[in-house]
């Protein structure tokens, strides 16, 4: 069992800091485990506090593991951030590559988050489903269609169908290996235009 860091019980934090104190570490022991293998003790031992007091923060462990996992999800988003100097078609690509890597480096709690017990709890499906949709939404934010376009609610639904098959493709990846990261790079990038079937757009993100 890890050890309590020694500055942790000399240190007054605000219940703020705290409870963000909490949810960091709970994150990072999702890198190496599953949700459902979070150790409350080891979390309150690194912490410096009692395992009751964490529960002051978050009422349930079910509130623990959200907060771990809305934790995790702005971090996601935060690592695929379109960069707005680069043309569209590299754009997609430095975010799929970021994506990429930020799977890898979280392999056990990707693969538990989308497809471990913890998946099918209603609130994890709700906070997992908006992270989703401001993946959409940041997409078509780049796209140069206009809001009001005829073709945005049918291009909206490809991209939501994009999504769901960056997922699938990259569980599969990371389960079997079956090409070179840099051929699965090549596949999801190249299957938005193809599945989004808007000549403005494929144009756009080939170029």
């Amino acid at each position: 069992m890890s050890k309590p860091d020694a500055g942790a019980k000399r240190t007054r934090l605000s219940p703020d800091e705290r409870r963000q104190q909490l949810i960091t570490l709970g994150a990072r022991m999702l890198r190496e485990r599953s949700l459902e293998d979070v150790s409350v003790s080891e979390i309150a031992e690194q912490a410096g506090i009692s395992r009751g007091l964490l529960f002051h923060y978050f009422p349930t462990m079910g509130d623990f593991h959200l907060a771990i996992i809305a934790h995790a999800n702005a971090e996601l988003l935060a690592r695929t951030t379109p960069n707005p100097e680069l043309p569209l078609a590299d754009m997609l690509r430095d975010s799929i590559e970021r994506y990429v890597d930020y799977v890898e480096e979280n392999r056990t709690p990707y693969l538990a988050l989308l497809r471990g017990p913890a998946s099918a709890s209603p609130e994890l499906v709700t906070m997992v489903n908006a992270h989703r949709l401001a993946q959409v939404q940041r997409i078509l934010a780049e796209a140069p269609i206009p809001v009001q376009d005829s073709d945005m609610p049918r291009l909206t639904l490809a991209v939501r169908g994009w999504i769901a098959f960056v997922e699938e493709t990259t569980l599969i990846w990371l389960r079997e290996a079956p090409i070179p990261r840099a051929a699965l790079v090549d596949l999801l990038v190249d299957s938005l235009p193809a599945l989004t079937l808007n000549s403005t757009l494929a144009a756009a993100l080939r170029d």
